[in-house]
């Protein structure tokens, strides 16, 4: 059984997510909020890999392309929200989510699932972002039939 190239990219934003939260909490650099912002960095290179994957198949279809290049990363945020729960679990619960929303949008005390979920708004909102924008750039790269382009 072949696992979709949308799973598997979006396992490996998830893996590049985590990596990177690790890393910046072991090096005490967790609560600076400008360095969370580039977790989206890991979100641009697993939906370039499936759309990249697409185009050398052959796929060059607007709404094929847009399909699988957002469900990779809906599939890369949402697990990597699920991970950041079953974390906060493992770390203290609603403890840790305090000293991660000092520098965050909220005020007072969220819960797990109050963070969590507005962690999933935002990141919803960034892979359609990011897949609108890979979209624009993979349109342009490609000659196809659409611009009356002759090859």
């Amino acid at each position: 059984m072949k696992i979709p190239r949308e799973l598997v990219n979006g396992l490996i934003i998830v893996i590049g997510i985590g990596i990177y939260f690790l890393i910046m909490e072991l090096l005490g650099l967790a609560d600076i909020y400008l360095l969370r912002v580039f977790n989206v960095l890991f979100i641009f290179y697993g939906t370039n890999r499936t759309l990249k994957s697409n185009f050398l198949e052959g796929k060059k279809g607007l709404g094929t392309n847009g399909i699988s290049a957002l469900s990779t990363a809906l599939v890369g945020v949402f697990l990597s929200v699920v991970a950041l729960v079953v974390y906060s679990y493992i770390k203290g619960g609603t403890d840790y989510i305090g000293t991660l929303s000092k520098t965050f949008l909220f005020g007072g005390e969220p819960s797990i699932m109050t963070y969590s979920i507005s962690l999933l708004f935002e990141g919803f909102s960034s892979a359609v972002i990011v897949t609108f924008i890979l979209m624009l750039v993979w349109d342009t790269r490609y000659k196809s039939d659409k611009h009356s382009v002759k090859v």
